[in-house]
């Protein structure tokens, strides 16, 4: 199959998706969106300064198990920091006009929920730089997943939701004897 289709949560205007677009252009427009794409690119930049001078030179001075544990640990954070600045980037292309509202409500652009679950805390001896370079980018990772559930997630109430006006007129119908003037 060679052409495009949409997922079947995204479909065509008058439906549920329509809430989801205005949802993500209010907030590409927000000063939310500027406060957290200048907090996270600015953790993104002074994490990169980091891992590039002070931090090479902390990981040179720490054992051989305690340099390893440095490795994964800037990598798990790098990584983090990308998924950050990628969703980031998605919602500042909306802002811009380059990526339409609803191609940003696409699966591929969301975020996955941060695997606490089995991770092991960092070795006490790792540069108290790094940990708390980690620290904050798990911090906002957590805020922005959670801003994207509510835009992409929560915004979309479920097909079968019941209509709550229309539940209280029939509600009131069945009381009162009247005719429902729902069809």
């Amino acid at each position: 199959m060679t052409e495009e289709t949409s997922p079947p949560d995204l479909a065509p205007s008058g439906t549920a998706v329509d809430g989801r677009v205005a949802v993500v252009t209010d907030f590409a427009a927000s000063d939310l969106y500027d406060r957290t794409f200048r907090e996270g690119m600015e953790l993104v930049e002074e994490t990169a300064a980091y891992l590039d001078g002070e931090g090479r030179r902390d990981s040179k001075l720490l054992s051989r198990s305690s340099a390893l544990a440095y490795a994964g640990e800037s990598m798990r954070l790098t990584t983090r920091l990308m998924q950050i600045a990628s969703w980031l980037l998605v919602q500042r292309a909306v802002r811009e006009g380059d990526m339409a509202a609803s191609a940003a409500c696409e699966a591929r652009y969301r975020l996955a929920a941060r695997k606490v679950e089995g991770e092991t805390p960092p070795p006490a001896d790792l540069p108290i730089a790094l940990v708390e370079y980690a620290v904050r980018a798990e911090k906002l990772y957590d805020r922005i997943h959670y801003l994207d559930r509510r835009m992409y997630v929560d915004a979309t109430p479920p097909a079968d939701t019941p209509n709550p006006v229309q539940s209280q007129f029939d509600r009131l119908s069945a009381a009162f004897g009247a005719p429902n003037n729902s069809n």
